[in-house]
């Protein structure tokens, strides 16, 4: 089990909590990590995040290294970063890959027509990722950001660049 703490944050565990699924759902695009026995392989990927199922869902096609290395490695780690205002959250959980049309049908969206003609298209997959532990960096700001590693350059002090969690979703 994943010990909760929030070094330097002010954050409590459920608030971590409760940021991390706010930053996933709002960055939208992650790094998705594998395993393949040897290394690991990352892909970017649209998440559809979806707190009150405890799920993270995304529609795959049927071909693609990353369907063999769930079903045998299911372990993944899943990556969000806005660089540009320095906030990153990264998740691992269990990664199912599933042929479920009807959770395909709900989760279907009009950008998802860019690599699909609609969701019926039987190439179709679903990665569902059942979080359960994840990690927060959350700065209040760049421009903050850089100001406090500025001051810290200047007073030899370490820089606070804001709240980091590490918690059991």
């Amino acid at each position: 089990m994943a010990k909760e703490h929030s070094d330097d944050s002010k954050k409590t565990p459920e608030e971590a909590r409760e940021r991390i699924w706010e930053l996933a759902e709002k960055i939208d695009i992650c790094m998705f990590t594998t395993w393949d026995g040897e290394r690991q392989r990352s892909r970017p990927l649209s998440a559809r995040v979806k707190r009150e199922e405890h799920a993270i869902y995304f529609l795959v096609d049927v071909e693609g290294s990353k369907n063999h290395e769930i079903e045998q490695f299911p372990w993944v780690s899943l990556a969000w970063a806005d660089n540009s205002n320095w906030k990153y959250v990264v998740v691992e959980g269990k990664a199912l890959l599933s042929n479920d049309r009807a959770k395909i049908t709900d989760l279907w969206g009009d950008m998802d027509r860019a690599w699909w003609d609609d969701e019926n298209d039987p190439s179709i997959r679903l990665i569902t990722v059942i979080p359960e532990d994840a990690e927060l960096w959350d700065s209040p700001s760049k421009l903050v950001a850089t100001a406090k590693m500025a001051f810290a350059a200047v007073t030899g002090a370490a820089p606070k660049l804001g709240d980091n969690a590490e918690v059991k979703l």
